[in-house]
């Protein structure tokens, strides 16, 4: 489907609709989410395909990364990147979306602050905004730190399969 004709305010609608009827399993919400990150890679230093490739990374390495690493795999300096990563439209929202439209495991669960990269916890105020991600797309969290381990071993575990040669 082609959205050239679609301003961000409709696509942003469009989301939107698809998340309050429940509809984020539907394969236009994933092409939806795919174009509005599209559209904010072109109003943002970050990059996307570096970030994802970054976390993929992380995953397949069994270990947890910072915002501030991610923000360098773009080639940007921490304090240019940090007003871009966090909240609704941040990159790591947007990062949430693109890997649930390519049916990834959620890798922003690895990317913590600098205080919990070697314990893998996010700090309370990243908790929410993750929680908060993971519930606009459609999934269950009552328990956000809980969420949180099992999304990171999530991610770890997909890791492990990426790094794994195939049986022949």
């Amino acid at each position: 489907m082609g959205f050239e004709t679609k301003t961000d305010a409709e696509i942003d609608s469009w989301i939107r609709n698809h998340e309050t009827k429940g509809g984020t399993a539907a394969p236009l919400y994933g092409q939806l989410l795919e174009e509005r990150a599209r559209r904010t890679q072109t109003k943002h230093r970050l990059s996307f395909d570096r970030s994802l490739e970054h976390l993929k990374t992380a995953a397949i390495d069994q270990v947890c990364t910072t915002y501030g690493a991610l923000a360098a795999a773009s080639d940007v300096d921490w304090s240019q990147a940090r007003h871009q990563m966090n909240g609704t439209n941040g990159h790591l929202d947007r990062l949430l979306d693109i890997c649930h439209a390519r049916g990834l495991p959620m890798l922003t669960a690895l990317c913590v602050n600098q205080a919990g990269v070697m314990d893998g916890e996010l700090g309370d105020d990243a908790l929410v905004g993750f929680a908060s991600g993971a519930r606009r797309l459609g999934l269950s969290v009552s328990d956000p730190r809980e969420f949180h381990h099992q999304m990171r071993d999530d991610c770890w575990r997909w890791g492990r399969d990426q790094s794994t040669p195939p049986a022949s």
